[in-house]
């Protein structure tokens, strides 16, 4: 029985919290991955929107956003209950007002913007999930759901912009959460490195094993 393909970027936070949802769940897909300047046919084809990730279904059912993917995997094996630690006014402001400061501190040359007071911006909101994670460790509960996978992958961009000046800022818990999730298996087993994906080329089965 053919599999739902995933087309992917390793680093980008929306695939990658794609990724993660589906290692969790099990459900078994074929691993595309892209290279941004040379997207394949296949994959527009697919969905005109040209980013990532997608997941095409075998039915020729496409699913273009993150999220819907996310809830697509666990929908269908979720061991960890992640969708009953989901929070999507928390997600709507990290993919929203955080987005926005992130890629404008990250990038200010291409969007013409003031790094550091995008910065200063998106801290407000990182002490926000500071102050959440200081009760539990995450950000719905004791343990790791859907919306932590959701929100993890910006806040490790966002820190990686400058790690110096991330690691002398008073986020205690928010380092201790992100520093947990970064290191652990579940993270290192979507992180592998694949050649970008050509027509013919063998299907990369994801999670592996």
């Amino acid at each position: 029985m053919a599999l739902p393909v995933l087309y992917s970027f390793r680093r980008c936070p929306y695939a990658m919290r794609a990724r993660l949802a589906i290692a969790v769940s099990g459900v078994a897909v074929e691993l595309r991955e892209i290279k941004l300047s040379a997207k394949p046919p296949a994959m527009l084809a697919a969905s005109l929107k040209g980013t990532v990730p997608v997941l095409v279904l075998p039915d020729g059912g496409v699913i273009e956003q993150s999220l819907e993917v996310m809830h697509w995997a666990l929908g269908r094996n979720d061991p960890e209950g992640w969708l009953q630690r989901d929070d999507p006014a928390l997600i709507e402001r990290n993919d929203g007002p955080f987005k926005h400061d992130l890629d404008r501190y990250k990038y200010p040359e291409r969007h013409g913007s003031d790094a550091v007071t995008h910065r200063e911006s998106g801290l407000a909101i990182l002490a926000d999930l500071d102050a959440r994670l200081a009760q539990y460790g995450q950000l719905c509960g004791k343990g790791r759901g859907l919306a932590d996978m959701a929100v993890m992958p910006f806040v490790r961009q966002f820190a990686a912009v400058d790690p110096d000046w991330f690691a002398g800022q008073p986020l205690p818990h928010l380092r201790r959460w992100l520093a947990g999730h970064l290191e652990s298996e579940l993270f290192a087993s979507v992180m592998g490195k694949f050649a970008p994906w050509r027509e013919g080329d063998l299907p990369v089965v994801f999670p592996a094993g």
